[in-house]
């Protein structure tokens, strides 16, 4: 009787041990699963990021007339008409006005000057292209650039949901036809310069103001 208990006992004990186990071997392939995953992903993004700057630095190869400069942020530019007298540069804050034309990486326009009109930019303060929203702050006035941008600075993945598709490169010809400190913005006090007081004007009503498009590129 002892024996049968004991054999029972031992049956139960190894079928517990087995279940555990396998419970155990179960949950392993997910974590590694999850690693490989992310591994093959950052694998991925970078060899895109590689392909897509082989692509622009052929193009630069076999333009030898050009001079193209690098940037620090992963994109190229070169100068169509460049001030090398007023070296003023746009800042946060101020209001950029310029015109734009977008292109693909083989030089087929995607939207042009007269699809897109004159843009109006608060420099630093709207969700515009990453590649935009920096290269406009290396601008002189009445400048023109042209801006090659692999796709991780212009509209990544996703595109901009109209014309630029998944992962595409753009060469964007820029004028900054002008810029001005933002009228609304309050003036920085002077040090040691005295404050006054004034009496409160009343309170006028105002126009409504036109809210500006999120994103400048989309027409």
């Amino acid at each position: 009787m002892n024996y049968l208990k004991l054999s029972i006992y031992t049956l139960l004990f190894a079928v517990l041990f087995v279940s555990c186990k396998q419970h155990e071997d179960a949950r392993r392939p997910i974590s590694q699963t999850s690693g490989t995953f992310m591994k093959k992903s950052v694998d991925r993004n970078k060899k895109l990021v590689a392909n897509e700057e082989d692509v622009i630095k052929k193009i630069i190869k076999s333009n030898p007339k050009i001079k193209y400069y690098a940037t620090r942020k992963g994109y190229w530019l070169y100068y169509d008409e460049q001030n090398t007298t007023d070296l003023a540069t746009p800042k946060k804050g101020d209001i950029a006005y310029f015109n734009l034309e977008v292109k693909d990486i083989e030089g087929k326009i995607i939207y042009s000057e007269a699809d897109l009109g004159p843009q109006t930019y608060y420099v630093d303060k709207q969700d515009i292209m990453m590649g935009l929203r920096d290269g406009i702050k290396m601008m002189h006035k009445n400048e023109i650039v042209t801006f090659l941008f692999p796709s991780h600075i212009a509209y990544g993945y996703h595109g901009d949901n109209k014309k630029i598709g998944t992962n595409q490169s753009l060469i964007c010809t820029v004028t900054l036809r002008n810029f001005v400190p933002d009228p609304a913005a309050k003036p920085a006090a002077i040090v040691g310069q005295a404050q006054t007081t004034s009496v409160p004007k009343p309170i006028t009503p105002t126009k409504p103001v036109t809210p500006t498009k999120k994103d400048t590129i989309n027409p």
